[in-house]
C-alpha cells in the first residue's frame, strides 16, 4: 500500500518514469485536453459527472506523491465572456492545499496563451483532465528533486 495520498495506478506509473523538470498540468472540465498537450503527454480522463472530481483534488493527490518546484495556473481574462474581476475562488483552495501539505511555494498565474505553449512542451507528460466547472481552475505543476536521502 502507498504511502501517499495518490493511489491511481496509471498516474502513479507515469509519475514513477518522470523527473526534474516534468509538468503534470491538472485540467479542469473546459480545458482542450485533446489538443493542448505537449508530444509526449498522456491523457487520464478524471471526469466522472460535473465536479467530480475537481482539480484541487487531483492537486492534492499529486502533491502528495512529488516533489514540486512550482505551481502555476492559468491567469484569468479581464475582458470578454469569460472574464473574472479577481482571482477564481478556486486559487485560494490551491494555497491552502499547498499550505496544509507543508510546500513552500508561492502559486503563480501564467497569462492564458503561455500557459497553452507551457503545456505544449515535450516535459509535459500527463493530463489529469477533470470535471471542475469553475473557470480557470487549470494548474500546472512542474516536478523538483527529491532532497531527502
Amino acid at each position: 500500500m502507498l504511502n501517499h495520498r495518490l493511489i491511481h495506478p496509471q498516474i502513479n506509473a507515469v509519475l514513477g518514469q518522470a523527473g526534474h523538470h516534468s509538468t503534470v498540468l491538472i485540467a479542469d472540465g473546459n480545458y482542450p485536453a485533446a489538443s493542448k498537450k505537449g508530444p509526449n503527454a498522456q491523457v487520464i480522463s478524471m471526469n466522472l459527472m460535473p465536479g467530480v472530481i475537481n482539480c484541487n483534488q487531483a492537486l492534492e493527490a499529486v502533491l502528495s506523491a512529488v516533489p514540486v518546484e512550482a505551481v502555476q495556473t492559468m491567469m484569468y481574462e479581464t475582458e470578454g465572456p469569460y472574464a473574472l474581476d479577481g482571482d477564481p475562488p478556486v486559487w485560494d483552495d490551491y494555497r491552502q492545499t499547498i499550505e496544509a501539505l507543508g510546500i513552500d511555494l508561492q502559486l503563480a498565474a501564467i497569462e492564458k496563451w503561455a500557459f497553452y505553449e507551457a503545456v505544449a512542451t515535450a516535459d509535459h507528460v500527463l493530463t489529469i483532465q477533470t470535471a471542475d466547472q469553475q473557470r480557470f481552475a487549470n494548474v500546472l505543476v512542474t516536478l523538483g528533486v527529491r532532497m531527502d536521502g
